[in-house]
């Protein structure tokens, strides 16, 4: 299984959660047809893909924007447990946890939770709306 968090924008506090069965692709972005969809103005339709290729996951950048890794731009870089990717240099933050429990790669690919305290009852977050500590450009 693999699990995104949404980090909140300034801190490292989760705003939702998506578990996913190990299938071969979850794409971010904010067109509906992706599994987890976010409104931002900096984050593209189809902005990343989160890959898995033979055993290990890989991110894949498709966003005009970029994503980064530790400040820096990537294209391709393989995942490692805990690491936090933004969604261009100023956008929606996702951390990516691996579990050790992998499921046949066969299997459909199907969101198991959602919950965080006052999330949304789907998978979308919007960006737009924006406190005095929230900047996305």
């Amino acid at each position: 299984m693999i699990t995104l968090t949404l980090l909140h924008p300034g801190k490292t506090t989760a705003v939702q959660h998506w578990t996913f069965n190990t299938e071969s692709t979850i794409r971010i972005g904010r067109s509906l047809d992706n599994e987890v969809v976010l409104y931002s103005a900096v984050v593209s339709r189809h902005h990343l893909e989160i890959r898995l290729n033979g055993l290990d996951w890989e991110v894949i950048n498709l966003g005009t924007n970029g994503t980064y890794l530790d400040g820096q731009p990537i294209k391709t870089v393989p995942v490692v447990d805990g690491m936090i990717v933004s969604l261009a240099s100023s956008g929606p933050k996702i951390q990516i946890h691996l579990s050790s429990e992998i499921s046949s790669i066969n299997q459909q690919f199907k969101p198991l939770t959602e919950s965080v305290s006052n999330s949304p009852s789907n998978q979308e977050i919007d960006w737009s709306k924006k406190t005095h500590q929230e900047t996305w450009h």
